[in-house]
């Protein structure tokens, strides 16, 4: 089993909370295109061993979302703030004031949401599906669409994904 982190904007850490997000997409880096048109002479489905968001059968993602300690912390980086600090999570918590921290430096012991990879693939953008949209926390994939160019910047049908599955952990 191996333990990676996953980063999250704020409505979508509530649909995981609300138990509505049950999968997500992330761009495939080039280097793991080539290595798949290398090895494989297509990108398919049974590349999903080289995603890097983990396999099904234990693996776990813990996720990164923003966050914020008390004051009395706002001075140290984010390693030596003690792990019993009442931590407050933007995307539940609306306290003006506080120092809100990115994602991408929350500490490990201060994810509140673990979830365990069910699911892996490979596919282009385009194909998402209507269940896809529904799993992905979003009420369509018009919806999905206008998240996802909010997120990356654009909308390229052609874009390779990595496609997980998840289930929440308690």
């Amino acid at each position: 089993m191996k333990e990676r982190p996953i980063l999250f904007n704020a409505p979508m850490v509530r649909a995981l909370l609300a138990g509505t997000k049950t999968q997500t997409r992330r761009i495939v880096k080039a280097r793991d295109l080539e290595w798949m048109d290398v090895h494989q002479g297509l990108r398919e489905p049974e590349n999903a061993e080289r995603c890097p968001y983990g396999q099904p059968g234990g693996d776990r993602l813990y996720v990164r979302e923003t966050w914020a300690a008390p004051h009395a912390y706002d001075h140290l980086p984010p390693r030596l703030i003690p792990q019993d600090a009442r931590i407050h999570y933007a995307a539940t918590e609306d306290r003006g004031g506080l120092l809100w921290r990115p994602s991408i430096h929350m500490p490990r012991w201060a994810s509140r949401i673990t979830l365990e990879v069910t699911g892996v693939r490979v596919e282009t953008l385009g194909v998402i599906s209507h269940e896809d949209a529904l799993a992905e926390g979003v009420s369509s994939i018009e919806e999905y669409k206008a998240l996802w160019i909010n997120i990356n910047g654009a909308w390229l049908p052609e874009t390779w994904v990595w496609v997980v599955d998840f289930k929440g952990l308690p």
